[in-house]
This record gives structure tokens, sequence and C-alpha cells, in this order.
């Protein structure tokens, strides 16, 4: 049976883990969802500071193929989905949440750097 109305934020839960180890991060919805927001503020704080390293590695970069770096690419996706599996235990798919999200996140940057490599030029000595 399919509800047409949100959950309660107030409200206590509905239903629960069957394993017997699970251990709620919450009380209400409404509470999970205030961590979430905070959780959420400090992914995109963490997101800009990553972004001021992206273009100043522009600096460093020839042409388009060094903007994209291929390999250095693979590396990043390799190492965040295996960061992501060493957390994994209480969320099986976390690895491939993780991967994802950094595949876009990725392209988004390296978009950035090519509209920032434009601002730049090359160094004579």
């Amino acid at each position: 049976m399919t509800s047409a109305q949100e959950p309660r934020v107030d409200a206590a839960p509905v239903r629960r883990f069957r394993d017997p180890h699970y251990q709620p991060q919450a009380e209400t919805l409404g509470a999970l969802r205030e961590r979430i927001d905070a959780l959420d503020a400090q992914i995109v704080e963490l997101l800009a500071a990553r972004a001021l390293c992206v273009r100043d590695a522009t600096r460093f970069k020839r042409d388009a193929f060094q903007l994209a770096a291929p390999e250095r690419q693979a590396a990043v996706f390799d190492r965040v989905r295996t960061l992501a599996a060493a957390r994994a235990a209480e969320f099986p798919s976390l690895p491939d949440v993780v991967e994802a999200a950094y595949r876009v996140l990725v392209a988004g940057f390296i978009a950035g750097e090519e509209r920032f490599f434009a601002e730049t030029e090359p160094i004579t000595s």
C-alpha cells in the first residue's frame, strides 16, 4: 500500500530493522533530516575547498588532455571507491553511490577547469 503523503517528521518510527545490532541514528525523522542538513553543509564546504584546488591545478596544465587527466580520474575513482568500501558494512551500495557521485563531480570540475584554462596564459621564460 502506498501513502500519498510525506512521513511525519516528529513521529516515532513505523518500521524497524530485523538486525538486533542495528543502532538508530536519531529518534525522529526530523532529527535525522537536521543531521543530514548539517552534513550537507559540511560537504558543500569541502567541495568548495576542493574546487579551489582544482582551479589552482589549472596553472600546471598545458592542454585539454592534461585538463582531463584520464589516469588521474581513474585513480580518484578507484581511491574513493576503496575508501567507501571500507565503510560499506552497514550500507553495502556505498561504493557505487560514492563512485557515481565522484564521476559527476569530476566531470563538473573539469568543465569548470576548462573555463579557467581560457583565463590563463603560458608563462614564458
